[in-house]
């Protein structure tokens, strides 16, 4: 069975930097390098949305809200995604989310219901 596990979630002043890493296990058949991987942001009121995606060969897509202050990457040996958030808003605040899908796609989507497997969320708070 998929599991993905985030960590690093918690509270930062605006203009400040916080790391969440996810790491993937129960897949003996694919790894971080043959599927879709990716973070969404969940927040209080919103649709999920998709923040930054990653696919097989390492090529990311971001979010315009997020772009040239996040990125996304990931160690394929340890089967982990990271996302390094800089520039902290306020509006970043939300319930971040690791996702993957479950076969290989190009290009990978941005639509919540083409993710198979998602982690349990961890929480970004950004305060002005």
């Amino acid at each position: 069975q998929v599991q993905l596990v985030e960590s690093g979630g918690g509270s930062a002043q605006a203009g400040g930097a916080l790391r969440l890493s996810c790491s993937m296990s129960g897949d003996s058949h694919m790894t971080v390098m043959t599927v879709c991987m990716g973070w969404f942001r969940q927040a209080p009121g919103q649709e999920r949305e998709a923040v930054a995606i990653i696919d097989g060969p390492g090529s990311a897509t971001y979010a315009d809200s997020i772009k040239g202050r996040f990125t996304i990457s990931r160690d394929n040996a340890k089967n982990t995604l990271d996302l390094q958030m800089n520039s902290l808003k306020p509006e970043d605040t939300g319930t971040y989310i690791c996702v993957r899908t479950a076969s290989t796609y190009t290009p990978c989507s941005v639509r919540p219901g083409d993710y198979d497997f998602w982690g349990q969320g961890t929480q970004v708070t950004v305060s002005s």
